[in-house]
């Protein structure tokens, strides 16, 4: 408890006065009252600012949701072309998100140190040019190799989401935030087009050509979308707080140890086993998705076209070794549509379930819920009755990824909220690198195995997120963390010419 007295003079009408000083050794109210960029945020409130970098931030998911389904629609033709396994499918999907896992955590730690626009345009950069280099692999371990540095790339498009964090309002951002789904699946949606069209006509090789053209498009536009936003923000102007703006007082920034004190250790290791969850599911279902049409693995819901079986010379003593290549049909493509507009179809209840039920409470519902359909999709049904599952499971995820993206920024304080994404982004990946194994994989062996698995880690998952000690619905957006707090109020004592003792003369003040 910090004390702090002060010497008593009785005024007129017996109020109590504080002794006179010298104006050079203790400034005034008006001199000290400052503001930092979150009070100006709350204070100036919603605007085009924020529309215009809704928009500009949002375009970042359009990217990273084409790199990253690239893979699930790539899967049968490269499978087919270098007569691949099933193991040597997943692992591409595997190392990309190795790629992701590994910078994640160092364009966290750069976005800190040097700012989030910077990293958002490097990150632009290295991933245009890693994925236009891929569509010339000469080999499989090329396209393995080049694949794992766009996925380097991609991991800083995260930077976008915190930037459109720190500028949102409190009471907005609940609302705004969910609604940037809305670019991934414009992105999903896109690739998935794309592909049924360019790959059965100019191949996949163009499919990758045409898919870098939006990142490329983004890197020219950015100088142009920067100086928009600094316009709107000139226009969006309302009453600013009294006092100067100044920078949050920092003594250190972006340290990992700092995840790990005592007031966030339980919220971080939570986090991290429900991003760790979440990204599995998430990432399982889009390529389960796939194997369960290239496959025909669910009884009732058979693809139009056959599989051709083609047999290969292998290194077995048998010397044949059976590829099977199975080509999306159109009805395919079209399922994979529908079921990837279930992204944004419990966006309203999603956001309703956020700003009314708490982030907590709303995640472990839609968890609950993910691993629920998880287990329906054992049902031997029809190609409708997939579609729907499908599409259900596309919602629930998707609602999940919303919910933890929103809660993760929300609950660090501004030196760690970078790197507490960024740790959370890399460690989530782990999820995804093990999720190809279980669709691409272990699903081809035991369907009822996989599903069980996917279905269990939910339902620890909605378990963590039920649990979490911190609620951040309604909070600000925290600065310090409460040991610098408590170092910025100590810094002050000095200024005051204060004593803690106890005297008839002294008035005594506890806070």
């Amino acid at each position: 408890m910090l004390c702090i007295t002060a010497k008593v003079d009785h005024g007129p009408q017996g109020f109590l006065l504080l002794p006179q000083s010298d104006p050079h050794t203790l400034p005034s109210l008006s001199e000290t009252k400052t503001f930092t960029v979150e009070d100006a945020v709350e204070t100036i409130g919603f605007g085009r600012f924020h529309i215009a970098l809704f928009l500009i931030m949002g375009s970042t998911g359009v990217v990273e949701a084409m790199e990253i389904m690239l893979i699930a629609v790539v899967s049968p033709v490269i499978r087919c072309e270098w007569q691949l396994e099933n193991w040597q499918v997943a692992f591409v999907t595997t190392m990309v998100f190795f790629g992701y896992m590994v910078s994640s955590i160092l364009f966290g730690l750069l976005a800190d140190r040097y700012g989030r626009w910077k990293i958002l345009l490097l990150s632009f950069l290295w991933g245009a040019y890693f994925s236009l280099l891929t569509s010339f692999s000469p080999s499989y371990v090329w396209f393995v190799f080049l694949r794992t540095m766009v996925g380097c790339g991609v991991s800083g498009h995260a930077q976008g989401l915190i930037i459109k964090t720190e500028f949102l309002p409190t009471k907005y951002r609940g609302y705004m935030l969910p609604l940037s789904q809305v670019f991934w699946l414009a992105g999903s949606l896109l690739i998935i087009s794309m592909a049924s069209v360019v790959i059965p006509t100019i191949g996949w090789r163009w499919l990758i050509r045409i898919a870098s053209i939006p990142g490329i498009i983004l890197i020219m536009a950015f100088k142009a979308a920067l100086n928009t936003l600094e316009s709107i923000a000139k226009m969006n102007r309302s009453v600013m707080p009294e006092g100067r703006l100044v920078e949050p007082i920092l003594e250190k920034r972006g340290r990992f140890a700092d995840l790990l004190d005592s007031k966030y250790l339980r919220t971080t290791l939570q986090i991290w086993i429900i991003w760790l969850g979440i990204s599995f599911a998430y990432y399982g279902v889009i390529l389960a998705s796939a194997e369960l049409l290239e496959r025909d693995l669910v009884c009732g819901s058979k693809s139009e076209s056959e599989p051709e079986v083609v047999e290969t010379t292998g290194d077995s003593e048998e010397g044949l070794s059976p590829c099977y290549c199975h080509m999306f049909a159109p009805s395919d493509y079209r399922t994979m549509i529908i079921s990837t507009l279930g992204e944004i179809a419990l966006n309203p209840l999603n956001i309703l379930g956020i700003n009314f039920l708490g982030r907590r409470l709303s995640l472990s519902i839609t968890m609950g819920c993910t691993a629920l359909f998880f287990l329906l999709l054992n049902i031997c049904t029809s190609s409708a009755g997939l579609i729907g599952f499908l599409f259900m499971l596309r919602a629930l995820v998707a609602a999940n990824f919303n919910t933890i993206y929103i809660y993760t920024a929300e609950v660090y304080p501004t030196p760690m909220r970078a790197l507490g994404m960024g740790t959370s982004g890399s460690l989530c990946r782990i999820g995804a690198m093990v999720a190809p194994f279980i669709s691409q994989v272990l699903m081809s062996a035991s369907f009822l195995g996989a599903l069980c698995l996917f279905s269990s880690v939910c339902v620890v998952c909605a378990i963590s997120a039920f649990t979490l000690p911190i609620e951040t619905k309604g909070r600000a957006l925290q600065h310090q963390s409460l040991k610098k707090q408590k170092h910025s109020l100590k810094s002050l004592l000095p200024q005051l010419s204060f004593t803690c003792e106890t005297s008839l003369e002294k008035l005594v003040t506890c806070a």
